[in-house]
């Protein structure tokens, strides 16, 4: 920076371009803060249209000269670092006030709020997630500000120099008439990293830069950007503000050479009064907005949260025209009655005046008025007078608030259509201004709903409901925008959330987007809204001391809490405040929570921070939290707050096992309200390979350092929203129809607060072993508001196809689908589904293989180490005695399997087999060995039998260092004893006793693999489904017969890991688009299996570190196991798969069935006959 401009020439006034006034009428003002003084040049003109002091502005042919400051003697704010004192965060800043439409009459309030809230499903269609992304979000940005003829977007594309740090900004680049020819252009909005400056970095915890606060690096890339603009005619004489949505992480601004302002919070507006340094409307002068963003500030500290550090203007610019005196700010509450038939409305209006109006005369020239107008009774096509639906008109009361500092206004609506995330009924409030004549000289308008917020004994009531919430925590997140939005993205999240049954989101760990809130009032989404404020990385900071105790940052702390709570108090969605997230815990937050709960006594206050159970928390709201430990608070009678949890059940790639137990405690504890899973999306960015082909990257991608890798892929949807399968489990838990099934009576609960079951359809179906039986519509009258209906199975039209059916498995599912198409959802969207086994009608007996005589014999022959066995014409196998292992089997002459079947003990390692450092169950695993097991043919046995051939087989499993054939008994880690009965029908039943060394861990798995020709990529199965599950995340797929390919088993987890399970499985076919195949099904008294197919080895998706790494190999490998160890899901940082779902090292025995397939027969042919002739 380089000194404070200094005029030699008369000065000109922008407003009535007067140059009368000379320098020798300059004056000095004066900034006094925090022990420095700064001086700057200012001028008085006393026109209508600028009737204050203002600063110096630099014009056109206009000369600047600059002096030291040693020189003057004073400190310019320029010169000094303010992006490195805690205590300076803002200058020359409006204060927070909600965001201002800036109508001119209320036909055009209500018409704005008329059209934007035309949003439907066909919206999230449009959401785009590539580089088309880039124009998409300018159009977005534009659109933005349709309707609303006093508000002007500066979107576009602006010019654009990245320096290295402040040091090397380019001298006075923020005058009119500094060449920037040789700049690029960046997009605005957009971070600048995702145009190719600079390189985004991800951390979790740990501050990318050197720790030293309130200290930041030197070199601090430092973003300066230029653009231009015209006040537009019809804005003559209003005052004109210029309003950034947000940018990253602090930043100057001038307006035609003259600084106005600068500001920190990477997640809040900061808006400036321009009027006086701007060429009025009319002016053939284009007006210079010149903007230096600094990447690192003081103010980085405070905004340690878990995503990518991403820099630049990454919101909206508006230009903002309003009259000389106007509305800049409003409240909105209202209180209900006892039974919520009556309503008290308060609304709190602030007017902005030109200095030197005396308030007290303020409404002796001008008349306030507020309303609210019903959009209930508004029509879609919009052919109806707007006026005619209001329903309140609001009465001033004096004298004005002292809460608030402005004018009052109470009101009154008996029978108010209340709003909740069930039914989100909402009005629009205007407020009028206007003249001594009458006429409007402003008007501002939100929508607003009606409803109240309040806790009782361990209890979050909306409307005096102890609702439940069903959240997730979500980023503001677009792979190739980073932390810029697209309203069609903001919609395609909010749709794919209600289509999942989701009601609740909690803004992590930032205010979002303006357009979002509106959003979640418009769909029905309670949300906590939460402060910018995280300094995980303090945790263990040595020397310094935590911002929270600290005086020093006390106000920057505040500043942001302030900022959130009026920027967005009036929206109906919000029912909690946060204060921040893992920022320890201190008197700054004790702080923070009485300012809220002075401010907005309607909401409560949420913060976990401090061991969620601190006194500036008004639920308890834990994060990680095992299920027996919250279910232990929710029982403890001394804590009196509710419990919801912020952030459970981490979604880090294939995961979010055991998290049917929370619901399972949440459904049946009185005190648990549910939570928030982290979290919605996996930050993955838009990254180009050197194939030229795009793909999801993660930390360490972009050779950022530090990096912590892929621990931003947390979410339940990959970066463009497609779900990941844990979603289907948290649709199904998440469920508002429940059914259940106790002691031969089905019960249907309605567990909505506000929706009865009307517009629902219910669907039954029966299936026998897999086959469809019958189906239809199952007669169930309304069901209200927590309520029920019952009826015996017995009873129900699927008794008949049940007591008629010989199946050995029945199953009934029922599903609630809508009637009809709604705003959100589409016709038949199934809300709510379940699926339970009917008890059997006959004792089941075990599986057994009958050979007819007609099947004929086996037939053996040897040739050297090969054992070829030929049975009929069907079939050939060949087994290599030396090995163990089957090295081919042709069906009719087609080679199916070509290596196989092989003892399989270990599995891709999942993020959360990695969590946990040393005692992981990746480093157990591996400091055994079991990562690296070779399995030694100890012995191999053939006897002919009279029906079949039998060759028993026994293995030793040992690391794979060891290279002898005879291993020590000390290095073997598993025996396993194999059986081949190889039968004339041409069945394989394998026998299979797994003997575990007992000094191992828990085990991956128990099970074999063998490997099939890549053209039998059909598969078929009878088990849960048709998604990927897990022993410990299966309770929405349900069991029934499922088609899938080879490739669409595979789940593209970003990193590769152990995928494509499918659970509960009793059999399966692989087959070509002939026919031919291979069946493989449990046999005798084995439990079902968990299988897999794919056409990537487990060497392969263990070592590969993205999905795109992948390639697909010649074989198909092929998964059945007995066991499987769960997935966990509690957290990714401690070994977390439940007791129930270990695999201790003990002995195991299983047996499972392979046969031919041809296209003359299926696989429910081939159970039906197992069973049949069991």
């Amino acid at each position: 920076m380089h000194g404070i401009p200094i005029l030699n020439k008369p000065i000109t006034c922008y407003s009535c371009q007067s140059n009368a006034i000379n320098p020798t009428q300059i004056t000095q003002n004066l900034l006094h803060f925090h022990n420095k003084t700064f001086k700057f040049p200012i001028f008085s003109c006393h026109c209508v249209n600028s009737p204050v002091n203002h600063p110096v502005s630099e014009v056109e042919n206009q000369t600047m000269a600059t002096v030291e400051d040693r020189d003057r003697q004073e400190v310019s704010l320029l010169n000094y670092p303010v992006w490195q004192d805690p205590s300076f965060f803002k200058w020359r800043k409006r204060d927070a006030h909600v965001p201002l439409r800036c109508h001119d009459t209320v036909e055009g309030s209500l018409k704005y709020w008329h059209e934007r809230s035309k949003i439907d499903l066909s919206v999230s269609s449009l959401a785009v997630w590539d580089d088309n992304a880039v124009s998409a979000a300018l159009e977005c940005a534009s659109s933005w500000v349709k309707g609303l003829p006093f508000v002007k977007s500066l979107s576009g594309y602006w010019k654009f120099n990245l320096a290295s740090g402040p040091s090397s900004v380019p001298p006075n680049f923020y005058y009119s008439d500094f060449r920037d020819d040789a700049w690029g252009t960046v997009p605005v909005p957009l971070n600048w990293e995702m145009h190719g400056y600079g390189q985004p970095i991800y951390t979790n915890t740990d501050y990318p830069f050197l720790f030293n606060p309130p200290h930041v690096p030197a070199e601090n890339p430092t973003g300066c950007y230029r653009t231009y603009f015209q006040i537009p005619d019809e804005w003559k004489g209003r005052r004109i503000l210029l309003h950034f949505e947000a940018a990253d992480s602090a930043f100057h601004v001038w307006v035609n050479g003259v600084p106005v302002g600068y500001s920190q919070d990477s997640r809040l507006p900061a808006e400036f009064e321009i009027t006086q340094y701007c060429y009025p409307s009319g002016s053939e002068k284009k007006n210079i907005l010149a903007v230096q963003v600094f990447r690192w500030s003081d103010g980085s500290y405070l905004e340690d949260q878990d995503h990518w550090w991403l820099s630049g203007i990454h919101r909206d610019v508006l230009l903002i025209s309003k009259p000389q005196v106007f509305v800049t700010d409003y409240s909105f509450i209202s209180k209900l009655d006892g039974d919520f038939s009556h309503a008290d409305l308060q609304v709190e209006v602030k007017i902005d005046t030109p200095a030197g109006v005396p308030r007290d005369r303020l409404l002796t020239d001008f008349t306030l008025q507020a309303e609210l107008y019903d959009n209930g009774k508004w029509h879609g096509d919009g052919s109806f007078d707007l006026l005619a639906t209001k329903v309140a008109e609001m009465e001033l009361v004096p004298p004005a608030s002292f809460r608030f500092n402005g004018y009052n206004f109470t009101g009154k609506i008996e029978k108010p259509r209340l709003w909740s995330a069930e039914q989100p009924n909402l009005y629009t409030l205007v407020v009028v201004l206007k003249d001594a004549s009458g006429n409007v000289v402003d008007c501002e308008s939100c929508q607003v709903g009606i409803r109240q917020v309040t806790t009782a004994y361990k209890q979050l009531l909306v409307n005096g409901h102890p609702v439940i919430i069903r959240g997730v925590n979500r980023h503001e997140h677009h792979p190739r925008l980073g932390k810029t939005n697209l309203e069609s993205c903001m919609v395609k999240d909010l749709v794919v959330m209600k289509q999942y049954n989701i009601n609740a989101v909690r803004n992590s760990h930032y205010p979002n987007h303006p357009r979002w809130y509106e959003l979640c009032d418009l769909f029905g989404m309670y949300m906590i809204d939460e402060a910018n404020i995280e300094t995980h990385g303090f945790d263990n900071s040595g020397p310094f001391k935590h911002p929270t105790k600290e005086p020093t940052w006390a106000g920057a702390m505040l500043d942001r809490v302030i900022g959130m709570v009026e920027r967005d108090k009036n929206h109906a969605c919000i029912i909690s405040w946060s204060l921040g997230n893992e920022a320890g815990y201190g008197p700054n937050h004790s702080s923070m929570a009485g300012w809220i709960r002075g401010r907005d006594p309607s909401r409560v206050i949420h913060y976990e921070g401090g061991g969620s159970r601190t006194s500036s928390t008004d639920i308890v709201c834990p994060m990680y939290m095992r299920v027996w430990d919250i279910v232990k608070i929710a029982n403890d009678p001394n804590e009196t707050r509710p419990l919801i949890l912020c952030e459970y059940s981490h979604a880090m790639g294939n995961s979010n096992g055991n998290i049917d137990e929370y619901w399972e405690a949440i459904d049946n504890t009185f005190g648990l309200q549910g939570g928030f899973i982290w979290d919605w999306v996996d930050q993955g960015l838009l990254k180009e390979g050197l194939d030229g082909k795009k793909h999801w990257a993660y930390g360490g991608d972009f050779g950022d350092s530090p990096n912590d890798l892929n621990f931003c892929l947390n979410g339940l949807t990959w970066p463009d929203r497609t779900p990941h399968p844990a979603l289907h489990e948290v649709k199904y838990l998440y469920q508002p129809i429940k059914f259940s099934f106790k002691e031969e009576t089905l019960k249907i609960t309605n567990t909505h607060f506000y929706e009865t079951t009307e517009g629902l359809k219910f669907v039954w179906a029966i299936t026998g072993d897999g086959c469809d039986l019958e189906s239809g519509l199952l007669p169930v009258p309304q069901i209200g508001p927590q309520s029920s209906h019952s009826l015996e199975l017995s009873s129900g039209p699927w008794h008949s196809s049940y007591t008629s059916s010989q199946s050995e498995e029945i199953f009934l599912t029922l599903t609630a689908k809508l009637e009809k198409s709604t705003r959100w959802l589409e016709a038949d969207h199934v809300i709510s589904s379940a699926q339970v086994q009917l008890p059997p009608k006959r004792e089941l007996i075990p599986h057994a293989i009958k050979v007819e005589p007609k099947e004929g014999r086996v037939r053996t022959e040897k040739h050297g180490e090969l054992i070829k066995i030929f049975v009929q014409d069907v079939s050939e196998i060949v087994l290599n005695d030396k090995t163990g292992l089957i090295e081919s089997w042709k069906v009719q002459g087609t080679p199916v399997m070509n290596k196989g079947v092989i003892p399989c003990f270990w599995r891709a390692i999942t993020d959360n087999d990695k969590g946990g450092g040393a005692d992981s169950y990746l480093s157990k695993w591996k400091a055994s060995f079991l990562d690296d097991v070779i399995f030694i043919n100890k012995s191999c046995l053939v006897k002919d039998k009279t029906d079949s051939v039998e060759i028993a087989v026994v293995f030793d499993g040992v690391p794979k260092t060891e290279s002898s054939s005879a291993p020590k008994e000390s290095n073997i880690l598993f025996t396993v004893h194999m059986t081949y009965s190889i039968y004339g029908s041409g069945d394989v039943i394998i026998d299979t006793r797994v003997e575990p060394r007992s000094d191992l861990p828990p085990l991956p798995r128990i099970g074999v693999e063998f490997h099939l020709d890549k053209s039998f990529d059909r598969v078929r199965w009878y088990g849960k489904g048709p998604f990927e599950c897990y022993p410990d995340r299966k309770s929405a797929a349900q069991v029934a017969i499922h088609d899938k390919t080879v490739a669409e088993m595979h789940v593209p987890y970003i990193v590769p890991s152990e995928c494509g399970g499918r659970a509960d499985v009793r059999w399966l076919t692989l087959q070509n688009h002939a026919g031919v195949g291979i069946y493989a099904s449990i046999y005798g008294s084995s439990p079902p299996m968990q299988m897999s197919a794919s056409y990537y080895s487990t060497t392969q998706l263990d070592r590969a570190i993205h999905d795109k790494d992948l390639v697909e190999g010649d074989d198909i490998e092929v998964h059945l196991d007995h066991k499987h160890m769960g997935i966990g899901g509690d957290d990714s940082w401690t070994p977390c798969v439940h007791d129930k779902y270990m695999i201790p090292p003990v002995p195991y025995a299983f047996s499972i069935r392979l046969c031919p397939v041809t296209g003359a027969i299926s696989g429910p042919d081939i159970y039906s006959a197992q069973q049949q002739s069991s």
